[in-house]
């Protein structure tokens, strides 16, 4: 009969017994399998209503783990007849069946349609029905509403399902409890899901599964880690998808070392050659950042796919290791692996991280010629690449060409103009948004609440919190605490702190953005108050408190607190995080307490490129050049490799000393860093150039950088200030303008200062007229002191003190003593006398300006006025 049933299947599949040995052993076990299973199924685990994928055996051998399905194409023709005319219910341990459960009416089935197509209330009241007429409810119409409800998320729904369950005495079948589980877990109630479970007779393999997942799907990784070593030690094995699942729950907590004990025990249940186990395994190890190990599992897979490949790139591309990850991306094309649209999200995040615009472009490239740039996910991560490298241009351009654009699409463009400072787009792009009827979610509105916190915008704020309001999104914790911040941003600590007061959920990211908000107001007395504050309501501070209290104390030089909040960090036991101490170095050097903050670096732990960036520049600041430069060499013998502001301040420290010949060494090793084209760093090799008298050479990095912001402009034409040449300093302001860059406040104080020092008098006039007329700069007691200083060395007293009795603003002393100073060596005695009174009456005690009235006096031989000065 057996060896009938193989012709036949042989046949059906195109083939003939004697010449298919395999398929022919294969089908003669299923035979033997399907035999053993109706003769007694209580051996077998039913998994059909609960199963998750149809790779999953419908029935399962409690002791040798084989599986049936019942749509198997080696099945026996007989087994579907067999299975149509019942429907299998709960076996118990024992052996003894309890129900099958007969579905003649078809209820079930209408039930499971119901559910299917989302009707999920008609189909709960169907049963209810059936449940108020006695009528018996097939096993399948529970299962179909419970699967509907843990789909629709409908937890008020689960619990009455739950409770006719109890009703009909269904509560105690294994599967159904199983169904149950993952119902409530789906539902985001795992608390719920663990009462069943811990209310279960028996737990099978998939029992322990559904409430490991419950825990892990909900983030407890840790405790899904502990009912998993508690289903061990019951003596249950553990299967593949449960390794998977227990592997992901590691991954989330970064528990490399229970990663690791996993690995071992994936080794001994011969699992490790599994491709899907060894997926999970990398992507463990890669998120818990031992990319060595994930390597290594990678390299001994016997087959991998493309999820194998974008586990390892996306390990790399989390670790900082931007060409590493592009350089596997590369390999995998050689050997033939078709990336899919998330290897390609994987890698433009890694570009963009690192501000890797080239390599982002690179990408692109291939994603266009690959035919995923239709892909809305692709799509919108170009979009965030883009912006995050700073080419908008580039961003605007993807995100116009989307065939289909989502809300993530729109709040990637959003963030993008939202980081580059341009508020009027980012609120113009939010209205063309709302106009396309694209919801906002709250990540929409924490992207725009912090738009309007970076270019100060406290009105569009406003708005902005009246619209949450309206649509309730203002209990969201995040939304608050993006409040708190964007108000305190904007200078209002008093809206900061009615949000802060009127949220019903506060965590420590709140206290943070309050604390940081009285700080950067420079009210550092009530920053600590609110310190003080968080710790009696039991709020336990982190890095980020300490950090940004350390930072106020820095912004005004309070020495004294920084101490205190010294002591605090000792106490708390944050003295030996890198960040903290990076803080404290910081602020010691800012305070002028250089021995201090050395001895916090020296006493440090672990030191990376912030700390010494921190110590290098508290010496730059103090003028200690030579220490500066010292101290770089120190770090380069332990092979901490300088970053941009590492270079920015070693240039600093060579323009305050001088030192020309370090500041062209140094501009070697920027070279062979690639950081030649940072702004930053191209600004401070002008500077240096200039201030070491190279400015032939500060114009060459400024022709050369790749791309010329304000700052490098500004420097440029202050670099020719310096040296006293006013005429390139006019016409490089003059190039600025015809390249249709805008002059700031900033650039006319250099220019003027320029013509100044050249004494391009009528110039000056002309740019001082200008700045305002023509550019809305209004001048700035900055720039009337270097007008002021124009007239002056130019012998136009008069006009200089006419220009200060006119200013719009209260002019200070430094303005009276200039012209005071230019009456001594001009001989205008009356103008000093008036210049020396508006002088002593705002600086009483300044010495100064009594020596220099007296050398007027004796100048002029006024012997009577001289006298009384002297007196």
């Amino acid at each position: 009969m057996i060896r009938l049933a193989v012709m036949i299947q042989c046949q059906e599949h195109g083939r003939s017994g004697s010449s298919t040995p395999e398929i022919s052993g294969r089908v003669v076990r299923m035979e033997q399998l399907w035999q053993e299973f109706f003769s007694d199924p209580s051996q077998w685990w039913d998994n059909r209503f609960i199963k998750t994928s149809p790779k999953y055996p419908d029935f399962k051998h409690k002791s040798t783990h084989e599986g049936l399905w019942i749509e198997g194409r080696l099945n026996p023709i007989w087994v579907k007849a067999k299975m149509a005319t019942m429907t299998l219910g709960h076996i118990h341990s024992g052996g003894e069946l309890r129900s099958w459960v007969l579905d003649s009416c078809g209820n079930g089935g209408k039930v499971s349609k119901l559910c299917q197509e989302g009707r999920l209330k008609e189909a709960l009241h169907m049963v209810e029905l059936m449940v108020e007429q006695d009528t018996l409810v097939p096993i399948i119409a529970y299962v179909g509403l419970l699967k509907g409800c843990a789909r629709r998320k409908a937890l008020a729904e689960g619990k009455q399902v739950h409770a006719l369950l109890v009703q009909s005495g269904y509560d105690s079948v294994t599967f159904l409890g199983n169904t149950l589980v993952d119902m409530y877990a789906k539902c985001g109630s795992v608390l719920d899901a663990r009462n069943v479970f811990n209310t279960m007779p028996e737990h099978n393999v998939i029992s322990w599964t559904a409430i490991i997942s419950a825990y892990a799907d909900n983030g407890q990784g840790e405790e899904a880690i502990n009912l998993f070593q508690q289903m061990r030690l019951a003596g249950i094995a553990a299967d593949k998808i449960l390794f998977v699942i227990v592997l992901k729950a590691c991954a989330r907590i970064s528990d490399l070392e229970k990663g690791k004990q996993l690995h071992s025990q994936i080794v001994k249940s011969g699992f490790e050659a599994d491709m899907i186990v060894g997926n999970s395994l990398v992507n463990m190890y890669a998120k818990c950042g031992s990319i060595e190990h994930a390597r290594q599992v990678f390299s001994n897979m016997c087959e991998t796919d493309v999820l194998s490949w974008n586990a390892l790139i996306a390990g790399y591309a989390q670790e900082g290791l931007c060409k590493d990850a592009l350089a596997l991306y590369e390999r995998m094309k050689q050997e033939d692996m078709q990336p899919n649209s998330v290897t390609y999200v994987i890698l433009l995040k890694a570009c963009a991280s690192i501000a890797a615009l080239e390599q982002g472009k690179h990408i692109h490239s291939h994603i266009v010629n690959s035919g995923f740039e239709l892909d809305v996910i692709v799509s919108s991560a170009l979009v965030h690449m883009y912006a995050k490298c700073g080419c908008i241009e580039h961003a605007r351009q993807v995100f116009n060409n989307m065939h289909e654009r989502d809300v993530v699409s729109w709040n990637a463009m959003i963030a993008g103009y939202a980081q580059q400072g341009l508020g009027k787009e980012v609120f113009e792009l939010y209205e063309q948004m709302k106009l396309e009827d694209v919801q906002p979610t709250h990540v929409t509105y924490v992207v725009l609440l912090k738009a309007c916190a970076s270019i100060a915008s406290l009105e569009d704020g406003k708005r902005l919190h009246s619209q949450i309001v309206e649509i309730g999104f203002e209990s969201d914790v995040i939304i608050g605490n993006t409040l708190v911040d964007m108000y305190a941003k904007c200078g209002s600590i008093e809206h900061a702190r009615h949000v802060f007061s009127n949220m019903h959920e506060r965590d420590i990211v709140s206290w943070n953005a309050l604390i940081a908000g009285y700080a950067q107001q420079g009210l550092v007395k009530e920053a600590l108050a609110l310190y003080e504050q968080m710790k009696q309501e039991d709020v336990q501070p982190d890095d980020v408190t300490y950090v940004v209290l350390l930072n106020a104390c820095a912004g005004i030089a309070a020495l004294e607190q920084g101490q205190q909040l010294h002591s605090r960090v000792i106490s708390s036991g944050f003295d030996s995080d890198i960040i903290v101490g990076s803080a404290l170095v910081d602020m010691y050097t800012k305070c002028g307490s250089i021995e201090h903050a050395r001895r916090v670096f020296n006493n440090m732990y672990e030191r990376d490129i912030v700390s010494w960036t921190a110590m290098i520049a508290g010496y730059a600041e103090e003028g200690l050049g030579k220490e500066a430069l010292e101290l770089y060499e120190q770090m380069k013998q332990e092979d901490v490799l300088p970053n941009n502001v590492t270079y920015v301040v070693l240039l600093k420290a060579c323009a305050r000393i001088t030192c020309l010949e370090q500041g062209q060494q140094l501009h070697f090793q920027i070279i062979e860093s690639g950081f030649q084209s940072d702004e930053m760093v191209g600004g401070a090799l002008i500077d240096m150039y200039a201030k070491c008298g190279s400015i032939e050479d500060a114009r060459h990095v400024f022709n050369n950088l790749p791309e010329q912001d304000l700052v490098s402009w500004n420097t440029m034409i202050a670099g020719y200030a310096q040296q006293g040449l006013g005429e390139e300093a006019v016409r490089l302001l003059e190039q600025m303008q015809r390249e249709g860059r805008k002059p700031n406040g900033v650039t006319y104080v250099s220019v003027l200062s320029a013509c100044s020092h050249s004494g391009l008098v009528d110039e000056g006039r002309r740019l001082f007229d200008f700045m305002f007329k023509n550019h809305g700069v209004t001048p700035t007691v900055d720039h009337y002191a270097c007008m002021v200083d124009l007239l002056c060395r130019a012998g136009c007293l008069a006009e200089a003190e006419d220009l200060i009795n006119k200013m719009p603003i209260q002019p200070d002393a430094v303005l009276w003593r200039t012209l005071l100073g230019a009456a001594r060596n001009h001989g205008h005695v009356e103008i000093g006398r008036r210049a020396f009174d508006c002088v002593v009456k705002l600086e009483p005690e300044n010495p100064s300006a009594y020596v220099l009235l007296s050398d007027i006096y004796a100048a002029a031989g006024r012997r009577d006025e001289l006298a009384n000065i002297r007196k």
